[in-house]
């Protein structure tokens, strides 16, 4: 039977709340790319849509309705702040945390007991924000409230009550261009507002012509949208979005203001001490999460680069983009010539919380190596992140080609394909991820020339066919220094270890054709090691040409300086880069390892 949403709702349940968000919620999602073109402000990175699906989709994906109100409401709140993604994405979560610590323990609620709650809600999103600006989400959510509030015992029907706050909705959210100078000079309304009134658009729709069957089964799909005027770039004052989830924080909120103010803006602190969620604009995420960690548990990162965002929107070089992962040793000027997008791999010492070269760098890392009792762990890059990234992309790209560490090493190309599949179905775009079998700096060779050949013109399929075929030509070989590495990170026994250490024996790591870590020779000193990585290479490339190739180390300049004369003489080419290996690999192979990668024609 067809359950109508038309007749009176005097009282709002658990299950009716979940129902309404999630109506509100496919709205938002539908909507991402508008919201994503039309945002200036605080920074205009295009990604405010993106932002905000994420921190609502948790929801949408995960959760299931309680009869209670309380409860429904409290899990609603608890998911999008853990989920909370951008300035508006946290406001967002934060405003529905409000609702929750205000709404008393109901099992269903009358529209005085919702006006009320709403009423109060407000003060947390303005606690929340540092410095709180008139003409954003803040304003079209204060004047939303205060209409409900005020209409509160002459509208009795939540379903009216809904209807009719449109018109304050609008009103508001047209008046956004009036008070921020910035989105006057774009001709656009604030985009987190735009965002809000979307959410509520969603229940009008539910409530006028959708059913519960038709809500649950639809899938919401990604709506195109083609900006009439394009608005006008700027650079970005701090380079990285920068959050953290702090549990048990021992920090109040005006002491946090007053750590985060010193590293840079657009300040957000929400939640509780329990479950502390933190937004700031910053340079220096990597000194940041340093002071951070001292106020609790860090149990997320997030460090997003404004200015490869900001350069999606307004500075795109090509129709098709290259997303890769953290294991990939290119140098930072090729990634940032070419736009490449590049996911951080999750690194832990302990409780403590890494991101690989963005929060932690390889000279950093191989001094806590050193130092540290904890052994680090990498963890893959999770479907979340990658989620975020391909809505982001495919708001902008006409398609999107991701290349990943070999998939017997990590998940994170399993990661990367299942969000892959999601986020073409919902934009409609293509989205091809390749499993490079490899790692370091072979994966940074593919990489490279697949950028070049994008650059050259080549189609998406054909820079796919294309890769493919480098995939298997890349070869890395690694010399170890000290096998006590390849010990602790379980990459060797203990018992051959003690065999290896007895006898002296460093061994050369490769990646075989399956993608696995394999030992492909090995020596009784580094020296009389790398000489024998020398004489493979020269069998490897007898009757070749070598196209490129990246020196690599962990802390070991000497070692490389060798290997870059040497690879110079065989090739007649200076190295693409020496490059200090990505921390993830240096936790496997150790302090003192040196590497080649190279690709032949």
């Amino acid at each position: 039977m067809t359950v109508t949403t038309s007749e009176p709702l005097y009282e709002m349940d658990g299950r009716r709340l979940y129902y309404t968000f999630i109506a509100g919620a496919r709205k938002v999602i539908e909507h991402q790319v508008e919201l994503n073109k039309i945002n200036v402000f605080p920074v205009n990175d295009g990604d405010t849509g993106t932002n905000l699906a994420s921190t609502i989709r948790a929801v949408v994906d995960t959760l299931h309705p309680h009869r209670s109100y309380k409860i429904t409401a409290e899990r609603i709140a608890e998911t999008t702040l853990v989920n909370a993604r951008g300035n508006s994405g946290i406001i967002f979560a934060q405003f529905l945390y409000g609702l929750s610590i205000e709404t008393a323990n109901f099992k269903t609620i009358t529209i005085g007991q919702f006006a009320e709650s709403l009423k109060k809600s407000v003060r947390y999103i303005y606690e929340a924000v540092a410095n709180p600006v008139e003409g954003t989400m803040l304003t079209v959510i204060r004047d939303w409230a205060e209409y409900i509030y005020e209409n509160r015992f002459t509208i009795t029907d939540f379903n009216e009550m809904f209807i009719s706050s449109l018109k304050v909705l609008y009103q508001s959210l047209l008046e956004t261009k009036t008070k921020l100078a910035v989105l006057s000079r774009a001709n656009v309304v604030d985009a987190g507002a735009r965002g809000f009134v979307f959410f509520v658009e969603g229940i009008t729709d539910f409530i006028a012509k959708r059913n519960l069957k038709e809500l649950v089964q639809a899938k919401a799909e990604t709506t195109l949208f083609e900006k009439i005027e394009e608005s006008i770039p700027e650079k970005p004052e701090f380079r990285f979005c920068t959050e953290a989830l702090i549990k048990d924080c021992k920090t109040d909120i005006p002491s946090m203001r007053v750590v985060l103010d010193s590293f840079g803006n657009s300040i957000v602190v929400a939640g509780s001490d329990r479950m502390r969620r933190i937004h700031i604009h910053t340079d220096t995420p990597a000194e940041l999460f340093n002071v951070l960690r001292k106020t609790g548990t860090l149990t997320f990162q997030k460090a997003d680069d404004m200015v490869r965002q900001s350069d999606v929107v307004y500075n795109r070089k090509w129709k098709i983009a290259i997303v890769t992962d953290s294991t990939c040793d290119l140098p930072q000027e090729f990634i940032d010539n070419y736009q490449i997008n590049l996911l951080p791999i999750n690194i832990n010492f302990g409780e403590n919380h890494y991101l690989d070269k963005v929060t932690i760098q390889p000279e950093q890392f191989y001094n806590l190596l050193e130092e540290n009792l904890h052994y680090p762990k990498s963890s893959q890059v999770n479907e979340k992140a990658f989620t975020n990234i391909y809505s982001h992309l495919a708001s902008h790209y006409d398609s999107v080609i991701a290349i990943h560490v070999s998939d017997k090493l990590s998940g994170t190309f399993n990661s990367s394909q299942r969000a892959a599949h999601s986020i073409s179905t919902e934009f409609n775009k293509p989205i091809s991820v390749i499993n490079s079998k490899t790692l370091s700096g072979a994966l940074g060779l593919v990489v490279m020339r697949m950028a070049l050949a994008i650059e050259a013109g080549f189609s998406h399929q054909q820079v796919v066919e294309m890769a493919e075929n480098w995939t298997s030509k890349a070869k890395v070989l690694v010399s170890v220094r000290d096998i006590k590495y390849l010990i602790r990170g379980g990459r060797l026994s203990a018992t051959k270890g003690l065999i290896a250490r007895i006898l002296n024996i460093n061994p050369i790591v490769t990646i075989d054709e399956s993608g696995k870590a394999a030992v492909f020779d090995k020596a009784f000193n580094q020296r009389a090691n790398m000489e024998k990585v020398m004489s493979h290479v020269k069998n490897f490339t007898k009757g070749k040409s070598v196209w490129n190739y990246i020196v690599l180390h962990a802390n070991n300049d000497e070692a490389a300086s060798w290997y870059a004369k040497k690879m110079e003489a065989l090739t007649n080419k200076k190295p693409v880069s020496v490059i200090n290996i990505s921390p993830v690999i240096g936790a496997n192979v150790g302090v003192g390892a040196a590497a080649i990668a190279y690709l032949p024609e």
